[in-house]
C-alpha cells in the first residue's frame, strides 16, 4: 500500500510538502493546552489521502492554488476532528487508551 500511495503522490509532491508546512503552521496556538493537542494531532498524521485527492483534482481541472490548500486543510481538519471524537468517546468509555489519556494520563469522565 505504501508504494501505491507514494506513486499517487509523485505528481503533487511539492504541493504535499507545502501543505504539511501550511497545515502545521495553521494549527499552532498561543493556548498551551490547545497547542499541545494540535501538535500531537499534526505529528501523528496518517497518509493524508484527502489532501492528496484535493490537489490531484485541482490539477485535473486547472491548477493548485491557495483555495486548494484551504480546502485540503479544512477536509483534513474535519477528518481529524472526527477521529479524535471517536477516539475519545469510544476508547475512554471502554477503558482503553485514547490520545487524550496518552497526553494526560488516566481520564475520568463525569456525566450529568
Amino acid at each position: 500500500m505504501a508504494n501505491i500511495v507514494e506513486e499517487i503522490k509523485k505528481p503533487i509532491a511539492t504541493e504535499m510538502k507545502l501543505f504539511e508546512q501550511k497545515f502545521y503552521e495553521s494549527m499552532q496556538s498561543n493556548v498551551p493546552l490547545l497547542d499541545k493537542v494540535t501538535r500531537f494531532i499534526v505529528t501523528t498524521k496518517g497518509k493524508q489521502m484527502r489532501p492528496m485527492f484535493v490537489f490531484l483534482c485541482s490539477k485535473l481541472v486547472g491548477e493548485v492554488n491557495e483555495k486548494s490548500f484551504r480546502g485540503a486543510s479544512m477536509i483534513e481538519l474535519i477528518h481529524t476532528a472526527t477521529l479524535v471524537h471517536d477516539d475519545v468517546w469510544m476508547k475512554v468509555l471502554n477503558g482503553e487508551t485514547s490520545f487524550l489519556s496518552t497526553l494526560y494520563g488516566k481520564i475520568k469522565l463525569r456525566f450529568w
